[in-house]
């Protein structure tokens, strides 16, 4: 098992920037392809970005392309996600998922993002 903790998010004007991390603990280590998904108010949730077990690889959905940067570094067990030019749609709570290689999906409570006109 793993637990997966937020940490980052807050307030910001339209324009600035973010760095939200998740710390992993239990039974972790590279194993895991990790990700960040978003939930706006009124809103389902759906993905942000996801980064594979190397690193070498990472996808975006197409709304945050060329503005957030998903990253991790496995020696501290943390995934990264760097928001920059954020804009007022980008208000949700960033939540922060790991899967393992048996397909098992473990969420974290997430982190508010709310970002100002």
């Amino acid at each position: 098992q793993v637990q997966l903790g937020e940490s980052g998010g807050g307030l910001v004007q339209a324009g600035g920037s973010l760095r939200l991390s998740c710390a992993a603990l239990g039974d972790t280590g590279s194993s895991y392809r990790m990700g960040w998904s978003r939930q706006a108010p009124g809103k389902e949730r759906e993905f942000v970005a996801n980064i594979n077990r190397s690193g070498s690889s990472t996808g975006y959905i197409d709304s945050v392309k060329g503005r957030f940067t998903i990253s991790r570094d496995n020696a501290k067990k943390t995934v990264y996600l760097q928001m920059n030019s954020l804009k007022p749609d980008d208000t949700a709570v960033y939540y922060c998922n790991a899967v393992n290689t048996n397909g098992v999906n473990y969420w974290g409570k997430g982190t508010l993002v709310t970002v100002s006109s």
